[in-house]
C-alpha cells in the first residue's frame, strides 16, 4: 500500500507546530526577552520527529484526533528544545549553529538560553497537566511517561554519560546505553504518549510500540553519527564533524563507517519487524523508520 509520507510529515508539523504556539501563549511569560528565547527555541524549524511520533502512535491505537494527541506532541517537543539549548550551552557541547541558525545562546546570552530552557520545560509539564476534558488518569500518566523518560533515569543521564565519555575508550555496549538513555527514552515516550493519548492502547500494542521505539531510537543515532561524517554543516544544519573535533565517541568511530551503515540498516529491520501485527494504521511508523535510515540531514 503506497503511503505519501512527506504530505504526512507536513501535516504533522503543521499540527504540532501549531500545538506549540498555544502552549506557549498559555505560559503567560512577562518578560518579552525569555519568552522570545523561548519561541525562538521550540519554533525555529527542525524535523519535528517527536511530535510525529505522538501523532502517528496515537494513529497506530485507532485514534490520532484526540485533542490530548496535539498537547503531547507539543509537551514532548517542548522537552526537546530544552534539552537542545542546554546542550548546547558552553559548558556543555559548546555549539554555535543548530538548525542552520546560532544557538540560543549566541543569538541571546547564556543566562537567557539557560533560563528559556527551564522555562520550557516545565511548560511541557504544563501543557500536560492542564489537558482540559481528558480523564486525570490519561493526564498522570502523560506525566509518569515524559518525566520518567526526561530525567535521571532517561535523558539528563544519557547527557551526562556523554559528557563523561569525551577523550575517552569506552565500548559499544556503553555507548549504546548512553544513546538509549539520551535519545531512545525520550523518543519511546513520545510513541507511547500517543498511544496513551488516544485513549484505545492496550498493553500487547505498548509492548510492540516500545520494541520499535528502542530500534529506530539507536538508529537515529547511527544515522547521526554517519552524517556527522559524510554531511556537510549546510545541509546539516550544525557543525559538521563537531563529535570528531570533541572526540567523542560514536557509532563510526568505534564500528567504522561501512559497519554503522549495516547497524543502521538491521535496526531498520528490527523497527519493521516490531510492527509485524499492526495493519495500515501503522503504516506512517513504517515509512518513519525509512526515513531515519535513508535521512541525508
Amino acid at each position: 500500500m503506497s503511503f505519501d509520507f512527506p504530505a504526512y510529515v507536513q501535516q504533522c508539523r503543521e499540527r504540532a507546530d501549531s500545538a506549540i504556539a498555544k502552549a506557549l501563549t498559555k505560559s503567560h511569560c512577562p518578560q518579552k526577552r525569555l519568552l522570545e528565547a523561548m519561541s525562538y527555541s521550540a519554533t525555529n524549524g527542525g524535523k519535528r520527529v517527536r511530535p510525529l511520533l505522538v501523532m502517528a502512535g496515537a494513529e497506530a491505537c485507532g485514534n490520532s484526533a484526540s485533542p490530548a494527541v496535539d498537547s503531547a506532541a507539543a509537551a514532548i517537543e517542548m522537552m526537546h528544545a530544552y534539552s537542545l539549548v542546554h546542550d548546547d550551552l558552553p559548558a556543555m557541547d559548546d555549539d554555535k549553529l543548530r538548525r542552520g541558525l546560532p544557538t540560543c545562546h549566541i543569538a541571546f546570552d547564556e543566562a537567557t538560553a539557560i533560563l528559556a530552557g527551564d522555562a520550557l520545560q516545565s511548560q511541557a509539564f504544563s501543557e500536560l497537566a492542564e489537558l482540559p476534558n481528558c480523564p486525570d488518569k490519561i493526564k498522570l500518566q502523560l506525566i509518569q511517561e515524559l518525566a520518567s523518560a526526561a530525567g535521571a533515569a532517561g535523558m539528563v543521564a544519557g547527557q551526562a554519560i556523554d559528557l563523561a565519555s569525551v577523550n575517552q575508550r569506552i565500548s559499544l555496549a556503553q555507548l549504546e546505553q548512553m544513546h538509549q538513555l539520551k535519545t531512545g527514552r525520550i523518543i519511546r515516550a513520545a510513541i507511547r504518549m500517543g498511544a496513551i493519548a488516544s485513549g484505545r492502547s492496550q498493553p500487547d500494542q505498548l509492548r510492540a510500540l516500545d520494541d520499535y521505539a528502542d530500534a529506530i531510537g539507536l538508529a537515529f543515532q547511527v544515522q547521526d553519527d554517519i552524517l556527522d561524517v559524510t554531511a556537510d554543516t549546510a545541509t546539516l544544519g550544525k557543525q559538521q564533524g563537531a563529535d570528531e573535533e570533541l572526540n567523542k565517541p560514536t557509532y563510526v568511530s568505534l564500528l567504522g563507517l561501512d559497519a554503522a551503515k549495516t547497524k543502521a540498516e538491521q535496526l531498520r529491520q528490527d523497527a519493521h519487524q516490531a510492527l509485524a501485527a499492526f495493519g495500515p494504521e501503522a503504516l506512517a511508523l513504517r515509512a518513519l523508520a525509512d526515513y531515519i535510515v535513508q535521512r541525508a540531514h
